[in-house]
């Protein structure tokens, strides 16, 4: 997502307006001049052949200068660990019994999805597919949020702590990991100014996109492989060691797909802008370097086909695999005022200040606020004639535009005017997309733009206008900044799950691989109760992505609930009283058979019109058995 402009670390330092050549076009930096006491490079960054560099810093030099860096990488990553742990606080005041963010229903997911994988690894059990959720029919993870690298790595931590302190550790983690990672590829790579680059990857990690995205989409904020495969990608493109490099991208990219689909679909088209914006900017250039990176993206194929050809076909062609959302694409498109705008979690923001501009409370990926978009503005138009510039600026306006939807917005309004996105809206992929998370691949070039800026600013410091120009720019970025750094996400509490279910008495009335029936029969109740026992049993109904039926691939959420999960619902919320007929007797225990269960399960606390709903259970399935803190039916008679 960041451009395939040169190292801007090899070109010898110039002035931030250095004029165009006189060809029109822009100097390339990496062809200038060497800097004193260097020997010229190739295009891959290794000294030509036959030129010897001067000889280097005396060795107690070079160390006092590596423990400097190293110091300096510390506090970077302890200052965004800090940053994380303000974002998430009220989460971590008592993780078993509150929920954080203002997306219950996706953490909830998420925390089965961490459980089921230690499950999976534990059992040995298929990681893209599972009948643990939704039973009988089951669950295509793929198609879902498959997370299965995470939920791999934590599997110790869930086994230890349980899913819901795993979510919070992944969700904490994942802000430290995309900042750090941004810092240190712009620190090593891009930028000669380390302090410009903690400020670029502050932005990637804690602007609003992310925040918002930390209200229970920890698959969206996981970015920290992000920076490495853009670079990976740029070094492809400079020749050198074609097969390593295509092989160390090829084992990045693997390392995402099971990360994050979406995450690597955004940055493979980030890259594809680029690569683009690079063409149109830099023509011969760009054409210079086209071989070495398609040799390099044919071994990165081979390898990521090799890896992930079953789980693609799980995701494309599996069961229960889905095409699409439900609803169309502008249901979660954003409007255009919405990047002047301010997030719900930010300083500026408040309640209301994006209602009406984003689709919901996570889907806030814009939102920088008037004051960083003019300062945006401004560097760009300043570093204009800097080709790394024109391309940031480029692949972050065609991502903007695309988050728009397919029909260009007036204030809150949208009107009938196709916008860019229409045109692409029924490609394959594109059709699965969240339409506002496009704007995720502009707060990546935001963040890189304002760390290139910084590092240009950082370089006239030995004049003396210069310094007067850093210290003003640096005021002007912390006043663009100031009104969008995050608060703290909001945090309620769960209703508990059982002590039946977390104590493990379960294991005496569900065998492995059955079926257990929370009632009321909801998908939130069935998540939450599997999560706590670490799935080790099956549930009805979930909350998931599913096909429409076995004839329409249509995504959808959820599935139509079985007659007998209607009727305790409708208990529940007193819409009908305890009488039951024959037919419902009947209904009732063919529900049961279908859903494979060995014991439909009524909490004493937490359920509303517990006695009716128990009077019901009792005249469907014969008098319940008192165990531990909830009601217990044996339904195995009628299912076996």
């Amino acid at each position: 997502m960041t451009a395939p402009a040169p190292d801007t670390r090899d070109r010898e330092p110039v002035p931030a307006g250095d004029a165009e050549a006189t060809d029109g076009t822009t100097p390339d930096p990496s062809a200038a001049a060497p800097a004193r006491g260097t020997a010229p490079e190739d295009p891959a960054g290794r000294p030509a052949t036959g030129e010897v560099a001067e000889p280097g810093p005396e060795p107690a030099v070079e160390g006092g200068r590596a423990r400097r860096w190293r110091r300096a990488d510390a506090l970077v990553a302890l200052i965004y660990l800090a940053g994380a742990f303000w974002v998430t606080a009220r989460g971590w005041r008592d993780f078993d019994g509150r929920l954080l963010g203002s997306r219950p229903n996706d953490q909830g997911f998420n925390e089965w999805m961490l459980a089921y994988a230690a499950h999976a690894v534990t059992h040995l059990e298929n990681p893209f597919f599972t009948t643990l959720q939704n039973a009988p029919a089951g669950v295509n993870l793929m198609t879902n949020v498959g997370m299965q690298l995470p939920g791999l790595v934590l599997t110790p931590v869930t086994l230890l702590f349980g899913a819901s302190f795993s979510y919070l550790l992944f969700i904490t983690l994942n802000l430290v990991g995309t900042g750090y990672a941004w810092y240190h590829v712009l620190s090593r790579h891009v930028v000669d100014s380390r302090a410009a680059a903690f400020v670029g990857g502050l932005f990637c990690a804690f602007a609003p996109a992310l925040i918002s995205h930390s209200n229970g989409h920890p698959h969206i904020t996981a970015q920290w492989l992000v920076p490495f495969i853009v670079w990976r990608v740029v070094a492809l493109s400079r020749g050198g060691r074609v097969v390593r490099d295509g092989l160390v991208l090829g084992a990045l990219v693997v390392a995402q797909f099971f990360v994050s689909l979406e995450i690597l679909f955004l940055t493979a088209l980030g890259c594809l802008m680029l690569a683009l914006a690079y063409l149109v900017f830099r023509p011969r250039d760009a054409v210079r370097r086209l071989r070495p990176l398609l040799s390099g993206l044919a071994i990165t194929a081979v390898l990521v086909s090799a890896a992930a050809a079953y789980p693609l076909w799980m995701q494309f062609a599996g069961p229960q695999h889905r095409v699409g959302h439900p609803g169309t694409p502008d249901i979660y498109a954003l409007k255009l005022g919405s990047f002047v705008e301010f997030a719900t979690k930010s300083v500026a923001g408040g309640p209301t200040s994006a209602v009406g501009w984003a689709p919901n409370t996570t889907e806030q990926a814009s939102f920088y606020g008037w004051s960083l978009v003019v300062l945006a503005a401004g560097a760009l138009w300043w570093l204009r004639r800097e080709t790394t510039v024109r391309v940031l600026g480029a692949v972050g306006l065609v991502s903007a535009l695309f988050s728009i939807g397919t029909t260009w917005t007036v204030g809150t309004r949208r009107t009938d005017i196709p916008a860019p996105f229409a045109l692409v809206q029924s490609l394959p992929v594109f059709d699965s997309v969240v339409v506002s998370r496009f704007a995720l691949i502009t707060t990546v070039a935001l963040g890189v733009l304002l760390a290139v800026a910084g590092d240009r600013l950082a370089a006239r410091r030995t004049e003396p206008a210069g310094r007067l120009a850093a210290r003003l720019g640096a005021v002007a970025v912390a006043a663009a900044l100031l009104p969008i750094l995050p608060m703290p996400l909001d945090a309620k509490g769960r209703t508990p799950v059982p002590d039946f279910v977390t104590a493990g008495a379960w294991r005496d009335h569900v065998a492995p691989g059955r079926t257990l029936v929370p009632v009321p029969v909801n998908g939130m109740t069935s998540l939450y109760w599997s999560s706590a026992a670490v799935a080790g049993f099956a549930v009805p109904e979930g909350y998931f992505l599913a096909p429409v039926s076995a004839t329409d691939n249509t995504g959808r959420w959820g599935v139509d609930p079985q007659p007998t999960a209607k009727l305790l619902t409708a208990v529940s919320l007193g819409e009908r009283d305890t009488t039951v007929g024959e037919a419902d007797v009947d209904q009732a225990r063919a529900d049961v058979r279908h859903w494979k269960a060995d014991a439909v399960v009524l909490p004493d606390r937490g359920a509303r019109r517990h006695d009716d709903l128990k009077t019901v259970l009792d005249a469907l399935y014969g008098p319940g058995e008192r165990v531990e803190d909830v009601w217990v039916w044996d339904v195995r008679p009628f299912t076996r």
